[in-house]
């Protein structure tokens, strides 16, 4: 009897979905039975026909599909009364949060549910088309620049006319990270004239090589971790930078704000002195709003005004505003891991707690906290 993999309907107001028909008709190639709740895809613009013509089976009973599922996949964590429907032994793929939520991670644990957080997928070559992280943070790098676009006042590119020349507007970019750079690469498609700035000097290359300026400030010794994040800067490190960055930002139309901490609350880069400085009609996207926000005055999934006429966005999940995309590129993260662990002759998924990738992103297994993270 084939292995079943259910993919339930987002809530909370979730666009994305963990399953497209390409990918469902892959994981039948595989031998697995695919069962989708009706709709699911909806949101996404994935109708029910389009899974069904894919080999997948509709259900309306989420409860008896959670049941008898033996891979869920989902965006989001699931909920607390939906975990103790899971049965002992499945395998539960999605994202977490298990650093800011650790009781579902217990819940999970204590089902004796197998549990992958996508958040921990290693970023290494060989993980590299399962990282979810990255695709996710492409798109909304992409996002980030076109709600910023749409908030201004003025056009991005340089325009010659009839009644005189319009300058290219100016965007300032924080964190040259997957977001960062696409962010970049977006703007400049759009005719920006762009700069950029990131604590790890080794980035300057892809910014120039982007078109853009690479702000230098000097803040001594920085680096970056060993999967490739920003390190935490020092109090004084963090002054030297909010000063070197108030003078670009007093120039610029849109700020994009992208540093993140890996786990932890996002450190606040643009103060209230900072935005003070900043021109009338002047936008800020942060894309940290979900983790704390880096701006100063950030209201998560709303956009403010300050008293001198600039903008603050604080959008959650920016890439869930082109949910076909980010739902493709996630879906297509969740199939490559599954395919890349997939036991042909038992028909299976194989768990191999010494696997580098496994051991970086299986959080719960047969009763327990298996993480060395997170026991």
């Amino acid at each position: 009897m084939s292995q079943i993999v259910f993919t339930p309907r987002e809530s909370s107001g979730e666009t994305r979905v963990a399953l497209t028909p390409e990918t469902a008709a892959a994981l039948r190639k595989l031998g697995l039975t695919v069962l989708v709740e009706s709709n699911a895809g909806i949101a996404s613009d994935y109708r029910n026909e389009d899974y069904t013509a894919a080999g997948a089976q509709l259900v309306t009973d989420r409860k008896s599909a959670l049941q008898t599922a033996d891979i869920v996949l989902r965006v989001r964590k699931p909920a607390a009364d939906e975990i103790a429907l899971l049965k002992p032994g499945c395998m539960h793929i999605s994202f977490l949060d298990a650093f800011q939520d650790k009781a579902t991670l217990q819940l999970l644990a204590q089902a004796g549910v197998t549990t992958i957080s996508m958040e921990m997928m290693p970023r290494t070559t060989l993980a590299q088309k399962m990282d979810a992280l990255s695709s996710q943070a492409n798109l909304a790098g992409y996002a980030a620049v076109v709600q910023g676009a749409a908030r201004l006042r003025r056009i991005l590119p340089m325009m010659m006319t009839p009644a005189g020349t319009i300058a290219p507007a100016r965007v300032f970019v924080i964190g040259v990270g997957v977001a960062g750079l696409q962010a970049i690469a977006t703007a400049k498609r759009l005719g920006a004239r762009v700069e950029a700035f990131d604590t790890r000097p080794v980035v300057e290359e892809q910014v120039r090589s982007l078109g853009a300026k690479f702000v230098k400030i000097d803040l001594g010794d920085t680096g970056q971790t060993a999967q490739g994040y920003a390190r935490e800067l020092t109090p004084e490190q963090i002054a030297k930078q909010r000063e070197g960055m108030a003078k670009v930002c007093a120039q610029s139309d849109i700020v994009i704000t992208t540093a993140k901490l890996f786990g932890r609350k996002a450190p606040v880069l643009l103060t209230a002195d900072i935005i003070a400085r900043m021109k009338q009609g002047s936008v800020i996207v942060d894309l940290a709003a979900e983790s704390g926000g880096n701006v100063e005055g950030t209201v998560f999934n709303q956009t403010v005004t300050t008293a001198n006429g600039v903008s603050i966005i604080g959008s959650g999940c920016l890439e869930a505003t082109v949910a076909t995309h980010a739902s493709q590129v996630y879906a297509s993260n969740l199939l490559n891991f599954i395919s890349h662990f997939w036991d042909e002759k038992q028909g299976s998924f194989s768990l191999k707690p010494e696997d580098e990738i496994q051991k970086g992103c299986v959080l719960t297994h047969g009763g327990a906290i298996v993480h060395s993270q997170f026991k």
